[in-house]
């Protein structure tokens, strides 16, 4: 598969064009032509760019990318390790982000929902990041607590509303850091609101809002759609593609 192939279809899929970001989405690092192994992950840690290296693939295909805005304009300490390691290896760097998260079929935020037997729900903020879904029978907080523990395999905090016998009967969710979108929940009439980090102010809204606040971990709940990603991109073009967790609890 020739890179800029798989660069087009790539935005042509994800269309990086309807959200504005905070990073640059598609390929931030240019490497080899030919494309025979891609290695997927939730961040272009230098973790991961050694590891694809090591395994013998031309191109990753990331979550969280290597440049950010406000990032200092000087390549130095940790970014240059990874860029240095990703330009000796002549290594692609592709990386989407709230285009990822917001994808109607391969998004964290559809997959996510799917893990927990969730109903797709509706993306009801103007970037398509909050997903709200009525669950066919309302369940216990203690109860979906202990689903998303599971199926995520870790830890999450409870906050807002922590009684654990309290019924949920609408649930709203938004991958990743996004804490500020409680009062969106709230809005909907959602009685729970999960994300994968919390802020100080958004517990406080919680609580006031009646609204039970799920953190489940920023890392954990953005596994799902570039590994949903990794599986398009084999099934169209029949490369080796391999998802490696390098998993953190935040």
């Amino acid at each position: 598969m020739h890179r800029d192939v798989l660069e087009q279809d790539l935005r042509e899929l994800l269309d990086p064009t309807e959200t504005s970001d905070y990073c640059p989405n598609g390929l931030q690092v240019e490497g080899v032509c030919n494309i025979h192994k891609i290695v997927t992950g939730v961040t272009a840690s230098l973790d991961l760019i050694e590891l694809a290296i090591e395994r013998g693939a031309q191109a990753i295909v990331v979550h969280h990318g290597l440049m950010w805005k406000g990032d200092p304009q000087v390549i130095r300490g940790f970014r240059r390790e990874r860029l240095s390691k990703a330009l000796a290896a002549s290594l692609n760097v592709f990386a989407y982000h709230l285009p990822l998260d917001r994808h109607p079929e391969l998004g964290n935020n559809v997959q996510l929902g799917r893990l927990f037997g969730w109903p797709a729900g509706t993306a009801v903020d103007r970037k398509g990041l909050v997903n709200v879904a009525q669950l066919p029978q309302p369940q216990r907080l203690g109860e979906l607590v202990a689903q998303v523990e599971q199926v995520l395999g870790a830890p999450c905090l409870v906050e807002g509303s922590r009684a654990l016998d309290r019924l949920i009967g609408k649930v709203a969710w938004c991958t990743g850091g996004a804490p500020g979108y409680v009062e969106e929940a709230a809005a909907h009439g959602a009685d729970l609101y999960l994300t994968g980090e919390l802020s100080e102010p958004a517990v406080h809204i919680a609580r006031e809002l009646g609204v039970s606040l799920l953190g489940a971990g920023h890392h954990a709940t953005e596994r799902c759609g570039v590994q949903a990603l990794g599986g398009w991109l084999q099934a169209r073009y029949g490369v080796e593609v391999e998802f490696h967790d390098l998993f953190v609890t935040v």
